[in-house]
């Protein structure tokens, strides 16, 4: 894997400006977690699988329809930090970088 450019991230960057999720949907950027042992050693990606569950909030869709056709509001903004249900995001590559579309109801907390 190529490490990326400017140019790269200008792409990224006008691509994510051209996304609006829709209803109740939210765009989230992943956010890698560092994996330390308890000495103090710290471990590569390759040795932890698991997915990651925290992430910046990248847009946030205008909120949920209900049945009335009254927009509930989204609780959470571009820019939180949430964690989020293992399971729940649909992941997407754009120019070599994942993003995460998923529900406002998979979203566990705002970190504040």
């Amino acid at each position: 894997m190529t490490a990326p450019t400017a140019e790269t991230d200008n792409k990224f960057s006008e691509f994510l400006n051209k996304l609006r999720p829709m209803d109740d949907r939210i765009i989230v950027s992943p956010v890698e977690q560092e994996t330390a042992t308890s000495f103090g050693l710290v471990l590569p990606d390759t040795a932890s699988k698991e997915k990651p569950q925290k992430g910046k909030v990248i847009a946030v869709g205008p909120g949920k329809l209900t049945e009335d056709g009254k927009r509930v509001a989204m609780t959470v903004k571009a820019g939180d930090m949430i964690l989020y249900t293992k399971y729940g995001p649909t992941e997407v590559k754009v120019e070599g970088k994942e993003i995460y579309f998923l529900q406002e109801s998979d979203v566990l907390a705002i970190i504040k």
